[in-house]
């Protein structure tokens, strides 16, 4: 008997040290990324500089090609089916230490292939705040792929290497098991397909309105429906360029010509050019673009993200205010503001609806609230507090459990209880761009992103357990399966982990 009990006491030393041996660390010296604007009064900006802000083409330290599917996932990943969704469809990592650390306690999720559902829907499980969790095995799962993505798989290829390009990054997305492509084919007031309002994207060729022979957003959506997958034009409304961005407008391009004719209409602010929010003509323009998008193409979702108004100065729309006012307008400033962005997203609702009204639209506000409202422009609580807005909101709650100002949970809960009216579902944008760095603005949670290589997943496990939680978005694709050597084993560590809960 004492031999019997010496064998199992052995065994039982045997297995804690072997599962201690995930608990190794390498040390290396983590090299901060900054963000627009974070940590300044209009904080905690919700992408990348590389990604929405200075840099327009992709640097040598952004390699976005894919020609293959080079990203092997481990065995956990492989084994997790991709959801089948219903209807058919920052780079600049860098300096990190990769260590991992355990998931956060908490019951097991359901597992198993899930459909994308418009709207929340509750279930029995609590949370604080008596809400009941909305997550009932229906997920929306997406990954961003933003123009600086995509840009380096279609700028100068034929239409058969786009294509190998994109499926292969489709398949990247689906093998995680994810179900939605979030693409940007809108960046910079044109178009990453044929249209009759916006010029032809330089980064198709290089110049903006020189056609590429084929259309590449016609091929994503191809590509995307055959994997199952379901998928998103990611439209920017107002921005025309921003800062550093030399690329010349073409002759052709309505912003061009407004800018030569009308007083206003553009706007060069900054060092970057914005269509006027006031003008109606501008938004007559967004309207008309987004019913062609869903009348010539049989997409998902048309995705609104976080550039609305480029500055709180007055001086920026101060010819069409006066106007207002001189016609007897009486709201301040920022609430005038407000209402000319209601406007847009009211209207772009309707003509979505009015034209296929299985097609959802949504919007990814800062996480923020107070920089949306008083530096945005946008009342996204009038949004979520009455019909007719929006089918989806996705804040991009790029923070991590322990950030100081921001910590995850709460912030969640927070856009939770944002939703007043049924259809309308929460989901969660997530920084996976993150992985590996020091989160600069985060306070004492800086090192969270280096010290945990299970973030992501804890972060969908606990938002899963609020009422109108509907899914999750991943900025972006390169931070995922293109990331900077200094961070990969960890951004592997992230996927793993967080495929194992899908």
């Amino acid at each position: 008997m004492k031999r019997i009990i010496c064998i199992l006491m052995s065994a039982v030393i045997l297995l804690a040290a072997l599962s201690g041996c995930s608990g190794q660390t390498v040390d290396s010296a983590p090299e901060p990324q900054m963000l627009l604007g974070e940590g300044t009064v209009l904080s905690q900006p919700e992408k990348p500089e590389s990604s929405q802000g200075s840099g327009e083409v992709p640097s040598a330290s952004d390699p976005i090609v894919l020609s293959s599917q080079t990203e092997a996932l481990s065995s956990a990943a492989a084994s997790s089916s991709a959801p089948i969704p219903s209807g058919g469809s920052s780079s600049g990592q860098s300096s990190s230490s990769s260590q991992s650390s355990s998931m956060a306690p908490g019951s097991s999720v359901p597992s198993g292939s899930s459909q994308v559902s418009s709207g929340s829907s509750g279930s029995s499980s609590s949370q604080p705040g008596g809400s009941s969790s909305g997550y009932d095995g229906d997920e929306y799962r997406a990954v961003w792929f933003s123009y600086l993505d995509l840009s380096g798989m279609l700028k100068g290829k034929s239409q058969a290497a786009f294509r190998q390009n994109i499926k292969a990054a489709f398949q990247n997305v689906s093998d995680l098991g994810c179900n939605v492509a979030i693409v940007q084919v809108r960046p910079f007031a044109d178009a990453l397909y044929e249209s009759e309002y916006f010029p032809w994207s330089y980064l198709c060729t290089g110049t903006e309105g020189k056609n590429p022979g084929y259309d590449p957003l016609q091929v994503m959506i191809e590509e995307a429906h055959d994997l199952g997958l379901e998928i998103e034009a990611w439209v920017n409304p107002y921005r025309i360029r921003t800062s550093g961005n030399n690329n010349a407008l073409c002759s052709s391009n309505i912003a061009s010509q407004w800018e030569d004719e009308e007083e206003d209409y553009v706007i060069r602010y900054g060092g970057g050019i914005y269509y006027n929010p006031a003008r109606p003509a501008v938004r007559e323009l967004i309207v008309n673009g987004v019913r062609e998008l869903v009348e010539n193409y049989n997409l998902d979702g048309i995705h609104f993200d976080d550039y609305f108004y480029p500055s709180p100065n007055d001086s920026f729309d101060s010819i069409a205010y006066r106007e207002y006012k001189s016609g007897g307008g009486s709201l301040s400033l920022g609430d005038w503001r407000r209402e000319n962005v209601n406007i847009l997203i009211r209207d772009v609702y309707s003509a979505i609806k009015a034209t296929d009204s299985s097609v959802r639209f949504g919007v990814s506000p800062q996480g923020n609230p107070s920089n949306n409202y008083n530096s945005q422009y946008i009342d996204v609580d009038k949004w979520l507090s009455n019909q007719g807005y929006v089918d989806y909101i996705c804040p991009q709650i790029y923070f991590g459990f322990n950030n100081a100002t921001h910590p995850f949970a709460e912030t969640v809960e927070l856009w939770n209880q944002k939703i007043k009216v049924s259809g309308i579902s929460l989901y969660i944008g997530l920084a996976p761009y993150k992985i590996g760095l020091t989160d600069t603005w985060a306070g004492n949670g800086k090192n969270e992103w280096i010290n945990d290589s299970a973030i992501l997943a804890r972060q969908v496990q606990s938002a899963r357990d609020y009422k109108k939680y509907g899914g999750f978005a991943l900025f972006r694709y390169a931070s995922l399966f293109n990331p900077d050597s200094s961070v990969k084993s960890q951004v592997e560590k992230e996927k793993n982990a967080l495929a194992d809960v899908l």
